[in-house]
């Protein structure tokens, strides 16, 4: 399996949360992840950043921030350039879903645990 560098969007240092297992499943799959959030702290040894510095280099982006806080990270979203947008459960946005595919980018309704759990990420 290829590594697809990965922004989780939403990550947090609360071991109770989607994100936090989706970034230590992640790494634990051979993925280099980015983490993104608006808490501080650490998950599977990686800082979590605020959503300012833009990365060029990133194959997907998982969301873990609900519909009502996106539009406020529409701009670093798109900006980022991922190849694919994945909106975990409780995510599912049809507008930035339009705006990324204006831009060209894969979406994808799908929870990242599943599909690392199938083999197909």
């Amino acid at each position: 399996m290829a590594n697809k560098k990965t922004l989780i969007l939403g990550a947090t240092p609360n071991s109770g949360r989607y994100a936090y297992l989706a970034a230590n499943r992640l790494a634990s799959h051979g993925h280099t992840i980015v983490n993104v959030g608006l808490k501080t702290g650490e998950v599977a040894g990686v800082p979590i950043e605020k959503p300012v510095t833009i990365h060029n280099d990133i194959d997907t982006i998982t969301l873990y921030v609900g519909p009502q806080n996106q539009p406020s990270l529409y701009d670093y979203i798109l900006a980022t350039k991922p190849k694919r947008i994945i909106f975990n459960p409780g995510t599912e946005n049809t507008e930035l879903q339009r705006l990324a595919d204006a831009e060209g980018i894969e979406t994808q309704y799908a929870c990242t645990l599943v599909l690392l759990s199938i083999g197909e990420y």
